[in-house]
């Protein structure tokens, strides 16, 4: 075979393409069987990352009884005479007689002896300085163990870590979280008709996905540097596997856009061969987003790395990136696999014929419906910019208004589409 060109008789037929769900499920499957390692980040790190190992407690939550109100711990009887006072942080002294009583705050370590809590508002004092009230009958404070006792499995492996997470371990007294190492990831663009710079013309189109794939694979999670984006590659067969071998160094998962077809300058199954991948997954019966590929790769030190290679036409890619990498980083992260949400189609969907159809979809989560979006060619970007995520029109079907979908989401942030 050439370096330049893979010839008529040299390219190979495309093998047939596997069913969308299989697909799904065959990439989380060799992501979680090489899930990746596990580290320890401090507290103040762990956002974004995955619970390697179940979230414990230290000790019971609370590990003392705590005052929930400001007031009066009070022993026996009323009135009650003052004593002393109890603040947050400190170990109070027993209350050793009848009749007597410490100001309390909220949060401070109930003393050894009370049998109620009188809340400050509730209370009056004497001439004499003694306090009086009637205690509520419900216990004024918390008890060892109300929320958790030691060692109890709060949260279990494979939780995505947030800061609710980690306030809740901080809690318990973990400083720092063993989780999954975030996944680091490159970006490689084929193809030498496209511009980096100002607008399409003179029959090159501009690269719309080498500034936007980055962005989609933060949000699932990866690290990707600047200098882990590369391109336009040369469109040869050594620029191609240069690039790869290059990227594969750092990388646990290359992205490729383009040169996933058998055309006469489509390197990138050639140049997997070139590296040893196998495939996992080559080609997929979905629509838009034909064809794409994930491949894996065991390097010298033993450590699986993946390319997934995504279609050219921009929004092909981004139905590759949510329906091959979206399930692959989950199994790396040992996150379990996404569960689709549902929603109730506005209106009619057609289907894709044998084919699995991704239709973007605006969608109205007060109301739970989807409403499909216009300028929804492969080539365009137009649709994808409004819209929540992809219905999914199952093969030999099309979709009524009123029928229940599953809908793949978008890795959107809070505020963005109006959320």
């Amino acid at each position: 075979m050439s370096t330049e060109t893979a010839s008529a008789d040299d390219r190979v037929a495309a093998p047939p393409p596997a069913g969308w769900e299989e697909a799904r499920s065959r990439v989380y499957a060799v992501g979680l069987a090489a899930a990746l390692p596990v580290v320890a980040r401090p507290l103040a790190e762990a956002d974004g990352h995955t619970l390697a190992e179940p979230l414990t407690t230290r000790t019971d939550l609370p590990a003392f009884p705590t005052s929930s109100v400001d007031g009066w711990a009070v022993r026996g009887p009323g009135p009650w005479r003052i004593v002393g006072r109890v603040l947050a942080g400190n170990t109070p002294a027993p209350l050793a007689e009848d009749s007597t009583t410490v100001e309390i705050a909220t949060g401070a370590m109930v003393p050894q002896g009370t049998t109620a809590v009188l809340r400050i508002e509730e209370s009056t004092r004497t001439p004499e300085g003694l306090v009086e009230g009637t205690p509520r009958s419900a216990p004024e404070w918390r008890e060892p163990g109300e929320e958790a006792y030691a060692d109890e499995e709060l949260l279990p492996a494979g939780t995505p870590v947030d800061p609710a997470l980690i306030g809740l371990a901080a809690s318990c007294g973990h400083d720092s979280l063993r989780v999954r190492r975030q996944p680091r990831a490159a970006l490689l663009v084929f193809g030498d008709e496209l511009l980096t710079a100002g607008p399409p013309g003179a029959g090159r189109v501009r690269d719309a996905l080498g500034p936007a794939v980055p962005g989609w694979l933060r949000r699932y999670g990866c690290q990707v540097r600047a200098a882990d984006v590369v391109g336009p590659v040369a469109d040869t067969l050594p620029a191609h596997v240069a690039a790869l071998r290059g990227a594969l160094t750092n990388a646990d998962l290359v992205c490729t856009t383009g040169g996933t077809m058998h055309g006469p300058v489509d390197h990138l199954h050639p140049a997997l061969e070139a590296l040893g991948a196998d495939h996992v997954v080559n080609t997929v019966a979905v629509r838009p987003g034909f064809p794409m590929l994930l491949a894996r790769l065991v390097g010298t030190d033993g450590r699986v790395r993946f390319v997934a290679g995504l279609p050219g036409n921009p929004q092909s890619a981004i139905v590759a990136l949510v329906s091959l990498v979206a399930p692959l980083l989950a199994g790396l992260a040992g996150r379990p696999m996404p569960v689709l949400p549902h929603a109730t189609l506005a209106e009619p969907v057609p289907g894709r014929g044998d084919h699995t159809h991704l239709a973007l979809v605006r969608v109205d989560h007060a109301a739970g419906t989807a409403h499909p979006v216009r300028h929804v060619g492969s080539a365009m970007l137009r649709g994808l910019a409004g819209a929540d995520g992809f219905a999914v029109i199952r093969p030999g079907t099309s979709g009524a208004s009123g029928d229940r979908v599953p809908v793949v989401p978008l890795p959107l942030l809070p505020g963005e589409r109006g959320r």
